[in-house]
């Protein structure tokens, strides 16, 4: 998949809100969840997420899925990471 792929992706799963995140070197974020759904591209260096003790790198060219309310754990410690990400709110 590449950048306009996932943009299209995001766009037919409702995925109304897209940031582009950074994060240095080192980065790294104890347990937390987020209150909305996660679609995510890598567009540089890589991330690390623990979910329930699973640890899973995704590195550039890759996505990951994150739903709402999931504990997690994140980190960016040998290369930092530029990704794209889809939020999805939650209905009320």
């Amino acid at each position: 998949m590449n950048q306009n792929e996932f943009e299209a992706a995001l766009k037919a799963e409702n995925y109304p809100e897209t940031v582009n995140i950074s994060k240095e070197v080192g980065y790294q974020m104890h347990e937390h969840s987020h209150a909305f759904d996660a679609y995510a591209f890598i567009l540089q260096g890589d991330i690390t997420l623990t979910v329930n003790g699973v640890a899973t790198t995704y590195k550039v060219g890759e996505t990951f899925r994150l739903a709402a309310h999931t504990p997690h754990e994140e980190s960016a410690i040998p290369h930092g990471v530029d990704y794209l990400v889809g939020r999805r709110r939650e209905s009320v």
